[in-house]
């Protein structure tokens, strides 16, 4: 045996052992607990290193990243949210409170029978889990990607719903409404089950779900509103007249 050992010439000995010294340490990597962890800091110890000019050239985040929240309004200025507090019922953190109010016919701030009274967000524990955006039904709260909002004092991180509320959209009007501003523009602001305005009369009104595609397009935030002098008009009608006649009355 040693003589077909030294017969072998010394090259292929040098060449034979790094090859199988290659092989253990790539099973040693890729086959056992150990090595699949110390695979980690290896690789990254050969990557190149990024360095961000931050703050003069953030970096952008990703497209699903959990920033500072924010209160959304529908495109006539309303109030999404509807003080239903399910947002702070559903927070691990315990981070959110929320003091529903009515609606009244000369105050109206949101489509359904309340509104968010007082908002408050406490950073303080907040997160940032997201949890609160999945429970909301009106799609009212939701979280953008603005991180850059430290403090100096405890309280400052309590931000309340002024500071939550997004600003009123272009063609929109600040709250609150009166019942018969919002009855006259007619909006479905909902989708669902038709939220017939009190001038239209008729018609057959079946789940979103059995209307037509087309129709998503004319419910509020996304559709248009209507202009001046317009009708009232339900888009959720189905099968049936979708403009009252003149002088009708509910």
């Amino acid at each position: 045996m040693t003589d077909i050992l030294n017969a072998i010439p010394a090259p292929v000995v040098t060449a034979l052992t790094v090859v199988i010294l290659i092989v253990g340490l790539w099973l040693l990597l890729t086959r056992t607990v150990l090595g699949r962890g110390f695979s980690v800091p290896l690789k990254t110890m050969i990557r190149p290193v990024e360095t961000a000019q931050y703050p003069e050239q953030p970096r952008p985040v990703a497209p699903r990243f959990h920033g500072r929240h924010q209160l959304n309004r529908y495109a006539d200025g309303l109030e999404k949210c509807i003080g239903c507090e399910l947002c702070a019922w559903t927070c691990p953190a315990d981070a959110i409170y929320v003091q529903g109010a009515d609606n009244t016919a000369e105050a109206r701030f949101s489509p359904g029978e309340r509104y968010a009274d007082d908002y408050q967000i406490n950073y303080n524990r907040c997160i940032l889990c997201g949890l609160c955006i999945e429970a909301c039904p009106t799609r009212a709260l939701t979280m953008t990607h603005d991180f850059e909002f430290s403090a100096d004092s405890r309280d400052a991180l309590i931000w309340t719903k002024d500071q939550l509320l997004a600003t009123v959209p272009p063609d929109g009007v600040d709250t609150p409404h009166t019942d018969r501003e919002v009855r006259e523009r007619g909006l479905n602001y909902y989708g669902g089950l038709a939220v017939t305005p009190p001038t239209l009369k008729g018609g057959r009104f079946q789940p979103a779900a059995a209307a037509p595609s087309a129709r998503a397009g004319q419910v509020v935030p996304h559709g248009e509103l209507p202009k001046p002098g317009d009708q009232p008009h339900d888009p959720a009608t189905v099968g049936g007249p979708t403009r009252p006649s003149p002088g009708s009355e509910r």
